[in-house]
């Protein structure tokens, strides 16, 4: 198996699993004890700082330094993939969804504004289903449009944001935190989620550029494969505050055929409390 097949494999594996359907929502104590499970298994181990994060507070302890990533227009979109609630909390998503199941489904942060009862109408078919269940009207979805400085196409995975020759590329993540309503105005994901090559390089072109002055700062990967262990993996992070309306009908489209083969909303890595695990936003 050829190197750059071996990260693709590992960062796969990291990503959210599928488990049993009928998830049940676990205890206070058993996120606690993910949370010191964290902290035991990165304490003195050299780890960088770790995503996701509540976006309102700057602090932070973690003293691993690494390159900010260049601008999002001097790399290349790689992936684009969401998590079912937003990983990252503040701005408009501050709503706690609860503990969950533990392995990264029914948690997280939900858009904290209201919706009309016509956006929130039940849709006539399920979207997006998977075991953990479909999507709904009213549902907080967090993008995540990935990109990176290695020579790579738009594809399946954060495998896709590497190749045989970098090995280490930096890594961007551009985030927009949406809320799906059934209204056939909102947006159309189809057309947040577009690309074409721009000077060379795989730009998203629909990214909404009214929601806010992004926070931006230094983390990692996410996803509920790292709720006891850190990631090693280093990425620039970009996240706006504000949520944008989405078309519910244009996800469920797009989770029948889309270049990076998703289908269901992922879960969400614990948010990342720890200060010695925060970088410190500037």
């Amino acid at each position: 198996m050829k190197i750059n097949n071996l990260i693709a494999f590992a960062l796969t594996a990291s990503l959210p699993l599928h488990i049993l359907a009928q998830d049940s929502v676990v205890s206070d104590e058993e996120i606690a004890h993910q949370r010191a499970e964290l902290a035991i298994n990165t304490n003195s181990k050299g780890f960088g700082p770790q995503s996701p994060r509540d976006i309102d507070i700057a602090f932070g302890e973690n003293s691993i330094l690494f390159d900010t990533a260049p601008s999002a227009d001097k790399m290349n979109l790689c992936n684009i993939h969401f998590h079912e609630n937003a990983e990252h909390k503040g701005g408009e998503f501050t709503e706690y969804a609860g503990n969950g199941s533990g392995h990264g489904y029914e948690s997280g942060y939900k858009y904290s504004g209201s919706l009309t009862a016509a956006e929130l109408k039940k849709t006539d078919k399920d979207v997006c289903p998977s075991e953990h269940g479909a999507l709904e009207p009213g549902a907080t979805i967090e993008v995540h449009y990935v990109y990176s400085t290695a020579q790579v196409e738009p594809g399946p995975t954060l495998g896709s944001c590497f190749n045989d020759a970098i090995l280490n590329p930096q890594l961007r993540v551009e985030t927009q935190v949406y809320v799906l309503v059934n209204d056939t105005t909102a947006l159309d994901f189809s057309e947040l989620t577009a690309y074409k090559k721009i000077i060379g390089k795989n730009q998203a072109l629909n990214i909404p550029t009214n929601t806010g002055t992004p926070v931006q700062y230094k983390g990692s990967t996410t996803g509920p494969g790292y709720n006891e262990k850190g990631s090693p993996y280093q990425v620039s992070w970009s996240v706006r505050p504000r949520v944008a309306k989405v078309n519910i009908a244009s996800v469920g489209k797009w989770c029948k055929g889309n270049i990076y083969q998703e289908d269901h909303a992922h879960g969400v890595r614990n948010l990342v409390k720890n200060p010695k695990l925060l970088s410190q936003i500037q």
